[in-house]
């Protein structure tokens, strides 16, 4: 039996083995419902595209369906050259939507190239620092500074000096300029402008995790001292 069938006089394309996840697909991008018998086909179950044909790439066949009304669902092909550059632009897709559904789900971006980094930097050192007395002063202190990794990372990657870097985007910052770090020219930008946004929900969940992991790695370190100052003899 062949693979493919069509039957001309009712223009209806038949697949042979279609799995149910790609059926579901079907549903939501051509419309009509999905029947487990011929019996139960009615004319309201039908779906409807305006295209729909069978290719070969590589040694795999494909039945693409196009030109449909009202999708919800597409699919994304991938070529490449390899299994591992496959990979990794499946990875890059996969980021991007995910970055786009947090987006929306969130409904707010945060400006990215390290301008939130050093504006939260300055907001804590700044009036937070103010707020705080003794040695907890220390550990907002420690906490601003630690932010800084991420646009020091930054320059880092670009070959940039990081300490130049920091300089500016501090001075920038002091004369309440938000701005992030141009990675090309090592100057600062506005990532407004430049459209360098961060999502939210993301940036949330690191902040939150940074200290969590912090004292979870300190924790370690005291179990481990115990450990040995137990095992001295008396």
């Amino acid at each position: 039996m062949a693979s493919i069938a069509y039957c001309l006089f009712y223009a209806i394309i038949a697949l042979r083995r279609a799995k149910r996840r790609n059926m579901e697909r079907l549903v939501l991008a051509c419309g009509g419902e999905a029947v487990n018998s011929v019996d139960d086909l009615t004319p309201e179950c039908l779906g409807w595209a305006g295209l729909v044909y069978e290719h070969v790439l590589g040694e795999e066949k494909y039945t693409f369906v196009e030109n449909v009304k009202n999708p919800h669902s597409c699919t994304i092909l991938i070529k490449g050259p390899n299994d591992h550059t496959i990979a990794q632009i499946k990875d890059a897709i996969r980021d991007g939507l995910r970055a786009v559904k947090n987006t929306i789900e969130d409904e707010s971006v945060v400006l990215g190239a390290g301008a939130f980094e050093v504006a939260a930097r300055q907001y804590l050192v700044n009036e937070v620092k103010k707020t705080v007395k003794g040695r907890a002063q220390l550990g907002v202190e420690a906490f601003a500074d630690a932010l800084l990794v991420v646009p020091k990372t930054l320059a880092e990657n670009s070959g940039l000096d990081t300490q130049d870097v920091i300089i500016a985007l501090k001075g920038e910052h002091d004369r309440g300029n938000i701005v992030g770090l141009n990675q090309n020219t090592g100057e600062p930008l506005d990532p407004q402008m430049e459209g360098i946004f961060d999502n939210y929900s993301v940036k949330r969940q690191i902040i939150n995790s940074g200290p969590v992991i912090a004292s979870q790695l300190l924790l370690v370190d005291e179990v481990i001292r115990a450990g040995r100052n137990m095992r001295k003899p008396t």
